[in-house]
């Protein structure tokens, strides 16, 4: 079956992967888009599993002080380049507010609820 540009148009809008992924899942897939789907699915859970075992070597910390009170947090990730970025680093400027503000745990739980945001964001690499 011939893939056309609007099959892959669709698997990339559903998936958020990459334009050669779609492409090579539709293929070996017959062009079927809920199995490209699944196929993109095993193919990110095997990456996934690939980089569980590598080291958050860089990110970054944040210190935040009121009086006589403060707080240090370390927020790790994988490379300088997501350190860099100004989302994550307001990200770990707002963890240290939190932190000092509400207290570690508390810190702990809402970065916790934004790395499953993160999760649910790209759910199309965890099965159902």
């Amino acid at each position: 079956m011939a893939i056309s540009a609007k099959m892959v148009a669709e698997l990339r809008r559903k998936t958020g992967a990459g334009m050669m992924d779609c492409k090579k899942a539709l293929s070996e897939n017959g062009g079927d888009l809920e199995q490209a789907v699944d196929w993109l699915r095993t193919k990110g859970l095997a990456a996934a599993a690939k980089k569980a075992g590598r080291v958050a070597a860089e990110g970054l910390v944040a210190v935040a002080v009121d009086g006589n009170k403060g707080a240090v947090v370390e927020v790790n990730s994988e490379t300088d380049f997501v350190s860099r970025n100004e989302q994550f680093q307001g990200f770990v400027s707002d963890i240290a507010g939190l932190a000092l503000a509400d207290g570690a745990a508390r810190a702990r739980d809402i970065a916790s609820g934004v790395m499953e945001e993160v999760r649910a964001a790209v759910g199309f690499l965890q099965k159902p």
